[in-house]
């Protein structure tokens, strides 16, 4: 399917060939379109990147294979090798308009640096686990990605950050403090994603924080966390729908804070539901924040829906989440369960009819497609 800027120029084509518009005209809008067209990786660069994954592993696994038999001086020589004509080469094919080639053999690079952490380590027996090597991976991919003003290598270094804040939130290595540290990560790359216009790398950190506030519940009380986290959602929702372009010039999200923002709402009320479902008997503060959620979905349907088809979706899933939920509270609580399903019968009606006529509004003519 041709992109937004491949039909609008084909247009432009069009309505200068009908002299709708003159050639002056036709030449600025083809500008503008030129500056302003989402930059986005093509079905090409992203093959490029998955090649340069495998390629990578393959040579740490062949590396890796015959360890004892390579000498000790070209082990290190052969990775610290790989690694030079990694960003090297990647640096001299992007300046020759290989833009896709040279992302890959940076990938290509990042990745052998981390073979190199491991593998060198084994060798030399230098002391530390795999939490603190995956925090020099993350660091050194970043200051490359910084040196080299590199999107994929930024989304990577969120990559590693993410595997670090998973395997100590979970413990998989020692029974240690909570990774709290991950949010000085998380600040750090996400100025760093503005330096490498990384998109991309902004959208996975949100996503990674909220992360982080969930494996937070299990260690701090359940309240403390989810009632900020819904409070300040709603409130960046509010921003992102009555201020939406300063705030997006500078988050610079491309419009999808509302999104964002929605999942962190239903993710922190989600976390109040469980702490306050009784199963044995029914429960007010489980009433009121069901009640909240609800209301919180249609809101969001209502003030982002025109706007975003993925919000859209998400908060049908969150509708389709909170029915499961009050279903499971009501049915143990002994109420009827014919009941609860006429009910939930009614509200899903009317659900659909408030859906169907977004959708119609959507399509209708004059109205632009929703964002994804």
């Amino acid at each position: 399917m041709a992109s937004y800027s491949s039909r609008v120029r084909a247009d432009i084509a069009r309505w200068l060939q009908a002299s709708l518009i003159d050639a002056p005209t036709a030449d600025a809008l083809t500008r503008d379109v030129e500056a302003n067209q989402r930059r986005s990786l093509s079905f090409g660069s992203i093959l490029a990147m998955m090649a340069a994954l495998l390629f990578g592993a393959a040579v740490l696994i062949f590396v890796a294979a015959n360890w004892e038999v390579i000498p000790r001086l070209a082990r290190v020589a052969a990775l610290f090798a790989i690694i030079i004509a990694g960003y090297v080469g990647g640096a001299v094919l992007k300046t020759r308009d290989h833009a896709a080639i040279g992302e890959a053999l940076w990938i290509v690079a990042a990745t052998a640096f981390g073979g190199s952490i491991a593998l060198i380590g084994q060798m030399y027996h230098l002391s530390g686990d795999e939490a603190s090597a995956l925090i020099t991976w993350g660091a050194g991919t970043a200051l490359a990605a910084v040196a080299l003003r590199s999107n994929p290598l930024t989304v990577a270094a969120v990559g590693i950050a993410d595997a670090w804040l998973f395997l100590k939130g979970f413990d998989y290595f020692s029974r240690t403090e909570f990774p709290h540290f991950f949010i000085v990560m998380a600040l750090v790359l996400f100025a760093i994603s503005f330096w490498t216009r990384s998109q991309a790398a902004r959208h996975l950190i949100i996503l990674s924080v909220l992360f982080y506030l969930v494996l937070l519940v299990t260690r701090q009380d359940t309240l403390q966390v989810a009632i900020p986290l819904v409070v300040t959602s709603a409130v960046l929702f509010a921003a992102a729908i009555f201020a939406a372009e300063p705030v997006d010039r500078v988050l610079q999200l491309g419009g999808r804070l509302p999104l964002h923002a929605l999942i962190g709402f239903l993710t922190g009320l989600a976390m109040i539901q469980f702490e306050l479902a009784d199963l044995s008997s029914y429960n007010s503060g489980f009433a009121i924040a069901s009640a909240i959620a609800l209301a919180g979905i249609v809101a969001a349907i209502m003030l982002g829906g025109r706007e975003s088809r993925g919000l859209r979706w998400v908060a049908y899933a969150g509708f389709a989440f909170e029915l499961a939920i009050i279903y499971m509270v009501m049915l143990q609580s002994m109420l009827d369960t014919a009941g609860f399903f006429l009910a939930a019968a009614v509200l899903l009606g009317i659900l659909a009819l408030v859906i169907i006529r977004i959708e119609k509004r959507m399509r209708a003519p004059g109205v632009e497609g929703a964002a994804a």
